[in-house]
């Protein structure tokens, strides 16, 4: 008796038990040559955490002195949440942008952000505290020029040292950018330096000063150049200090960074009371919202310049490593992003903001600590303000750009 064979080995639906199922959109995203594979997930995940750390100790630093005087306590909280807010919608954009784009547009941000510095020092520039750094907008908004200077002074450098090609199906391969186009970065750059200089902001120069100097050793040019650039640096250094170009409040913050213990009721005052309220944190610190020195009003600008003074005495020697590691992981993928970068401009767009946030946070830590003068400058992702959010966030965006279209996740 012979038995029947179907003719199909399946009786069933067409799409049997053993049929691969279907990923679902998540999955997909993720897996080789996915739209989210290449982003920097830790990247987004460190930067977030940290502006809301940052509007946490905002907070705790304004919380009562406005209720001291019946104002809403929230009021700095909401800005700074705004701003970060904001600034993340700036980074996903910038990031979706493909940096190759910001290098054809570069001369443009260049000189959209030299007119915001020239219109500083024009009559619509507002000045506070002393320092002419500042554009009054509608609402009782301000914008503050010298931070996107920063970025202006990145990508304009990365554009300048970056021309030179060997061949143009391997532009990673770039030829030593020549005396010339070292000389062409830094009279690009010096414009952004002496507006920020004429504010005057000493620590935004600081900054771009040390971010255009290390692109140029990153560029790649030989080492006796470097040595001629490190000789000239101390020459301009010593004519500076020689023609007392330095202004009257300048220098007698450098003199008490110097001397600390020579006016302590006078320039030196700001420096002990922060080294003093670090120090009281301990370990574990006393505690959000119960700070004695920052929310007794004993260190001054402790949203902005001295943040990580509220970080010390609340938080203690643990919240400090906290935000002193975290910044150190986005620098870290920063330096992963210049690595692994397609080209020469990417590589050095990447690396600049490394510098940036590296040299940033070491002076304004620093500052706090006694190691550096104090020259006024935000923590970045921490310190309350928008424009300095706003420059930072974008800048992130820059480095996810080089991640993203790097090309291992292109198929």
């Amino acid at each position: 008796m012979s038995v029947g064979i179907p003719s199909r080995p399946w009786a069933g639906p067409r799409w049997g038990t053993f049929a691969p199922k279907r990923r679902s959109a998540l999955a997909r995203g993720f897996a080789k040559g996915g739209l989210f594979r290449s982003w920097d997930w830790l990247l987004i995940a460190v930067t977030v955490g940290l502006t809301v750390l940052g509007a946490l100790l905002v907070w705790a630093a304004t919380e009562p002195e406005l209720r001291a005087i019946g104002a809403d306590p929230h009021t700095y909280l909401k800005k700074q949440l705004l701003w970060g807010g904001l600034g993340i919608i700036l980074m996903f954009i910038t990031a979706s942008i493909d940096y190759r784009w910001f290098r054809r547009w570069t001369p443009v941000i260049y000189a959209l952000s030299l007119l915001l510095l020239l219109a500083v020092l024009s009559p619509a520039g507002q000045r506070v505290n002393g320092a002419k750094a500042w554009i009054a907008l509608p609402g009782g908004f301000q914008i503050e020029p010298s931070e996107f200077a920063k970025l202006g002074l990145v990508l304009g450098t990365a554009w300048i040292l970056s021309r030179r090609r060997i061949e143009p199906t391997e532009p990673r391969k770039a030829g030593r950018p020549g005396l010339k186009d070292v000389g062409l970065a830094v009279l690009a750059a010096a414009p952004l330096i002496l507006l920020v200089e004429r504010e005057p902001a000493l620590g935004v120069m600081l900054v771009l000063v040390f971010t255009l100097a290390a692109m140029i050793v990153l560029s790649g040019i030989r080492l006796y150049w470097v040595a001629s650039l490190v000789a000239i640096a101390a020459a301009a250094v010593y004519a500076v200090g020689k023609l007392h170009l330095l202004r009257g409040y300048q220098l007698t913050r450098l003199t008490s960074f110097l001397h600390p213990g020579n006016d302590l009721a006078g320039a030196g005052y700001n420096a002990l009371q922060a080294k003093i309220a670090i120090g009281s944190g301990g370990t574990f610190g006393q505690g959000l919202f119960h700070g004695t020195f920052t929310g007794g009003n004993f260190v001054p600008s402790v949203q902005t310049d001295f943040i990580f003074t509220v970080a010390g005495e609340e938080l203690g020697f643990v919240g400090c490593a906290v935000i002193v590691g975290l910044l150190g992981i986005i620098i870290f993928r920063a330096i992963r992003a210049a690595a692994v970068a397609d080209d020469m401009f990417g590589m050095l767009v990447a690396s600049g903001v490394a510098v940036w946030f590296g040299v940033q946070a070491f002076i304004n830590i620093g500052m706090t600590l006694g190691i550096m003068p104090i020259t006024g400058l935000p923590l970045p992702f921490v310190s309350y303000g928008g424009s300095a959010a706003f420059a930072d966030m974008i800048a992130v965006g820059l480095l996810q750009s080089v991640r993203r279209h790097h090309s291992i996740f292109i198929e």
